[in-house]
């Protein structure tokens, strides 16, 4: 069972991804907040992490570089309103692995996320 770290402050979006990603027999863990996120990084290890990028506390930037410098072989998808596009090419130089647009399909996402996981 692959374990995935959703890290979103939108109660639906969290909802909706807790409920696709477990259907598809995933192990989902989920943060609110940058904050809460930094620490279950650090306490645990994660086969894909889905992100917003505009977060409370610590931003989605911020964790994405956290991530690349102590698991750079953990995929990241990251989550987000389109309109954001400086802030997106951003993440992609920081090594982000693939980009959805909210509002999402649960299909496409369930695509995507098992694409990069069968990937490592």
């Amino acid at each position: 069972m692959k374990k995935i770290l959703v890290i979103e402050d939108n109660p639906m979006v969290i909802k909706s991804l807790e409920f696709k990603l477990t259907k598809d027999g995933n192990n989902v863990m989920v943060a609110h907040d940058g904050r809460e996120a930094m620490k279950l990084l650090k306490d645990n290890e994660f086969d894909l992490i889905l992100t917003d990028l505009m977060l409370p506390f610590v931003t989605g930037n911020e964790l994405i570089s956290y991530i690349k410098k102590n698991t750079p072989n953990t995929p990241i998808i990251v989550l987000s309103t389109s309109t954001q596009e400086n802030i997106i090419m951003d993440a992609f130089n920081m090594g982000v692995d693939d980009f959805i647009t909210k509002p999402f399909s649960p299909n496409e996402l369930s695509l995507r996320v098992r694409r990069l996981l069968n990937k490592n």
